[in-house]
């Protein structure tokens, strides 16, 4: 699949531009505009974002999702050769709109997933930070997947594992090791963790990340639906994956062979690495960043995760191995439940059991199109929302 365009660079399009991975892959792309072409942008409503990058990068196909900001005065001052798109209808479609060859789904939440499967099936290759396209609909997006290299994961784990698996056949893997930093709250008791701050809790010890998945990374919610992704990514049987706690970072992930031999992928803890390398691929660039000293990392440890303690973990690992709709039903209770954390209206461990309620009263059904699966996500968030207002308030 080629991913040039005529001008011989790669035109990408930034979904969810003002967030971290976005803000990061538009450091990726001032470092190689000899390579890149930013031909467009979206924001939800960081309008002043996106028109300082607009202007800067001459951007000509942006995209605000949230309507209520289309008669915002601030964006009079586009030059009127700018396409403007309003809606979160027409992110599935600014991929194709915009002749990008390359679209990074940097969206938060399940948003993502109509966006991620309308860029397979328009034959993009899609560069993917939205975990949750895979963990909802991985199902419904893996048969678009036309080859390797048109669905290039950005999540520093999966981007790890994908490079571990350069020049080996999968016929030969044993296990995947999934590494998780163990988040701000790793040694803790379920006890403890009964009154943590939404200030603790979006701390984390290694990465700088938004509000929704720093949330998910304490609770180990985040590597539970890594496990899920990359069932999907790689077609791997959830016994094939394990995950590994790795306090310092530095090891991203590792795949272990047949025959006892292991390949770790290391690197600095900065997403600017594999949001390159879904661009660059298959190819190598610079750095965009100091090369990591080994001595300053010294040392590295290993532990199980407590999934006694971090019920998060094992509620995904149940509901990815149940299949069918439950790892919607999954990623839609944990979406609503972390919204009403950080708005403080429940406590930590009540995004635990928001989720494992839902889980239990919910009816499986199977997967058929792409239109019924955001409905019932839509559904199963309307029925956590209920839940919430009538057991916490």
């Amino acid at each position: 699949m080629s991913t040039l365009g005529a001008s011989n660079k790669k035109k990408i399009a930034i979904l969810g531009a003002s967030g971290s991975i976005g803000t990061q892959a538009l450091d990726v792309y001032e470092k190689h505009k000899d390579k890149l072409e930013l031909v467009a942008l979206s924001v939800h409503t960081s309008v002043n974002a996106l028109l300082t990058a607009a202007h800067k990068y001459k951007v000509k196909h942006l995209l605000v999702s949230d309507e209520t900001l289309k008669d915002d005065p601030r964006l009079d001052s586009l030059p009127s050769d700018v396409s403007l798109y309003f809606g979160r209808s027409a992110l599935s479609e600014l991929g194709s709109l915009s002749g990008a060859d390359i679209v990074l789904n940097a969206l938060v939440g399940s948003v993502g997933l109509q966006t991620s499967y309308e860029t397979l099936k328009n034959n993009k290759v899609l560069a993917l930070a939205n975990k949750e396209s895979l963990v909802v609909g991985g199902e419904l997006l893996m048969p678009l997947v036309q080859e390797r290299a048109q669905l290039m994961p950005v999540d520093s784990e999966h981007s790890a594992i994908f490079q571990c698996f350069e020049g080996e056949s999968r016929a030969d893997l044993y296990k995947i090791w999934l590494t998780a930093s163990g988040g701000p709250f790793f040694g803790k008791s379920l006890a403890e963790l009964e009154n943590v701050s939404v200030r603790d809790a979006l701390s984390h010890p290694n990465w700088s990340m938004g509000k929704k998945i720093s949330i998910d990374s304490a609770t180990l919610m985040n590597k539970g639906l890594e496990v899920i992704e990359a069932k999907h990514l790689f077609d791997v049987d959830f016994d094939q994956i394990e995950v590994l706690i790795q306090r310092q970072s530095a090891i991203h992930s590792m795949v272990e062979f047949v025959d006892g031999s292991i390949k770790a992928h290391l690197g600095a803890t900065d997403m600017r690495i594999p949001i390159q390398y879904a661009f660059s691929y298959p190819n190598r660039w610079d750095s965009p960043l100091e090369r990591i000293s080994f001595a300053d990392i010294a040392r590295m440890d290993f532990y199980y995760p407590d999934v006694d303690t971090f019920k998060c973990l094992s509620l995904a690992l149940e509901a990815g191995k149940t299949g069918k709709s439950a790892p919607c039903m999954l990623n839609a209770a944990n979406e609503v439940a972390v919204k009403h954390f950080l708005e403080g209206t429940i406590g930590f461990n009540d995004i635990y059991r928001t989720v494992e309620h839902m889980l239990e009263q919910h009816t499986l059904t199977k997967l058929t199109n792409i239109d019924d699966l955001c409905e019932l996500d839509y559904e199963c968030k309307q029925k956590t929302e209920e839940y919430i207002v009538t057991t916490f308030r």
